[in-house]
């Protein structure tokens, strides 16, 4: 049964007024792949009201009163993707479809959703409180550059006039927030809890300046709006206090007494609440009120996919795992994900392939090393770059066993590997048992990997191993699929204009293009 999205469906459950209000700038869509419905399941299992206001008109505040006033808060998110990333190519183009609206129609949120969204809450209810988080929160907590604006905007939480930000992955955050909610504590002296950024004065500042773990003072928005070596500079301090073990109190000043602090990183999810977070009782689909329009097309991508993990320690330059999701992998257990598959087998649609096994990097099942559940991950070392670290534990057999429960379950013909490996990370490994089983079994005539450039000048700025890796897992692949009398092809992801790509390094890409006789369908600038 999906959450309510009308005043009638909320009546009809004998509610009165909800706990929360969650707004999406994504269509409802009632799948673990979409933030909205893990966070309503989550507080809906803890026996919280949730009602969904999925894509409403922002052009003035009725719809926002569409449950009244919630009797704990709002909950914001932009959608599953950042509102500006959604609307605009990387040349500022409008983009003509939004997959995550009803027969993917554009234009169904504004720009910065987050807060617009915010702003015509607190014209309906003033003093209500607001939360915010997702993709779009989270990456903009602090002071941060904005390509379209082309300048340094503030902390979103200045801006959205919110009152707490939720970054990174929010099942813990929200469920202490809801807690302290519940419990009749205001929503200003929930300063707190990890994983979330406040906004605090100078008074209150120095009265909670005594924490155990540390508190550092990045540069001023002034200063990283002004300077660009202070902005690299704030940005490095961030970067490397993203981890939950390792990782301080940050604080940014914004004049007149007001700071915007970021509490250390909430803690990974054990594998036990991760099942849990996977087996909340997800209608699975979009809202059927989106029929009509032709569905949600997002929801094509994962139905019949499967997460596995959480987290990536593999530190590409240019992505915004560590930043959001964290260098500690988190696993869900066997139990848990072959469940989850023998419920794919039910659907009426399904027709025996398993699209998917995977999570940001589908090869990383376990964290990188030992040594990182005791001290967390290294703030000033890479697991993969430029070589892979001695300490790091390169073994795939759990993921191979995974594998073939899977494909042992009735009904499921193929199991396929989309979400992307890391192939430094599979050569790293002393065996290729791993590279026999993804050859023989796991690939749908093409592999998709992520090279990214194929000059070392470029590759070194992205954090991605030098090209001489990638040609020798070209060469081992080619010779395993040789040996298994298969015919399968590598398909590269391919990054131009990256730091580091003058002139020079985009006609090396162009000519080794042109070498290969390979004509890429696109390219990622």
């Amino acid at each position: 049964m999906f959450l309510p999205v009308t005043e009638k469906e909320m009546y009809d459950r004998g509610w009165e007024a909800p706990d929360f209000v969650l707004v999406t700038g994504d269509a409802y869509v009632d799948h673990p792949s979409f933030g909205h419905a893990i966070i309503s399941r989550l507080l809906e299992s803890r026996g919280y009201r949730v009602a969904i206001l999925s894509q409403p008109n922002w052009k003035n505040a009725d719809d926002f009163k569409r449950f009244g006033r919630p009797r704990l808060g709002f909950l914001v998110n932009s959608g599953n993707v950042d509102s500006m990333v959604n609307h605009y190519s990387v040349f500022k183009h409008r983009r003509k479809n939004d997959f995550y609206s009803p027969g993917g129609e554009a234009g169904r949120r504004p720009d910065r959703a987050v807060i617009v969204y915010c702003n015509r809450i607190r014209e309906a209810f003033g003093d209500v409180p607001v939360i915010i988080g997702g993709i779009e929160a989270s990456l903009r907590r602090m002071g941060h550059y904005d390509y379209w604006d082309d300048r340094v905007r503030n902390s979103i939480l200045i801006d959205s006039q919110a009152d707490l930000l939720i970054y990174g992955m929010g099942e813990h955050p929200v469920t202490e927030i809801a807690e302290a909610l519940d419990s009749g504590i205001d929503i200003k002296d929930i300063t707190w809890i990890r994983g979330t950024v406040y906004r605090a004065v100078d008074k209150e500042f120095e009265e909670n300046n005594s924490w155990d773990d540390g508190l550092e003072i990045l540069p001023s928005f002034v200063e990283i709006r002004d300077s660009k070596e202070k902005y690299a500079q704030s940005f490095l301090t961030q970067y490397r206090n993203t981890d939950s073990m390792t990782g301080k109190r940050l604080a940014e000043s914004y004049g007149n007494g007001i700071y915007v602090v970021q509490n250390p990183p909430a803690e990974p999810l054990t594998t036990m609440e991760l099942d849990d977070v996977y087996e909340l009782p997800y209608e699975r689909c979009a809202h059927p009120m989106y029929d009509e329009a032709g569905g949600v097309p997002a929801i094509k991508e994962v139905k019949f996919s499967l997460t596995s993990t959480r987290g990536c320690f593999g530190g590409c330059s240019f992505c915004a795992l560590t930043f959001h999701q964290g260098r500690i992998v988190q696993t869900r257990s066997h139990e848990s994900i072959i469940q989850e598959a023998e419920l794919l087998t039910q659907e009426p649609d399904f027709k025996g392939y398993i699209h998917d096994v995977g999570g940001p990097t589908a090869n990383f099942r376990h964290p990188a090393c030992e040594k990182q559940m005791t001290y967390g991950a290294c703030p000033h070392k890479q697991c993969l770059f430029p070589q892979p670290c001695k300490n790091m534990n390169a073994d795939h057999s759990d993921y191979i066993s995974l594998l073939k429960k899977l494909r042992a379950i009735p009904k499921v013909k193929k199991v396929f590997i989309r979400s992307g490996i890391r192939f430094d990370y599979l050569l790293a490994e002393k065996n290729r048992a791993f590279l026999r089983e993804l050859c023989q079994y796991h690939v749908s005539g093409q592999l998709k990997v992520a090279p990214e450039h194929i000059s070392d000048n470029v590759l070194k700025r992205m954090g991605k191993p030098e090209n001489k890796v990638y040609r020798q897992f070209m060469k081992e692949y080619a010779a395993m699929n040789d040996s298994l009398g298969m015919k399968q092809y590598l398909v590269p992801y391919l990054m131009s204009s990256h730091p580091g790509s003058t002139l020079k390094e985009a006609i090396e890409l162009a000519e080794y293009l042109r070498d290969l006789g390979y004509m890429p369908e696109q390219v990622q600038d």
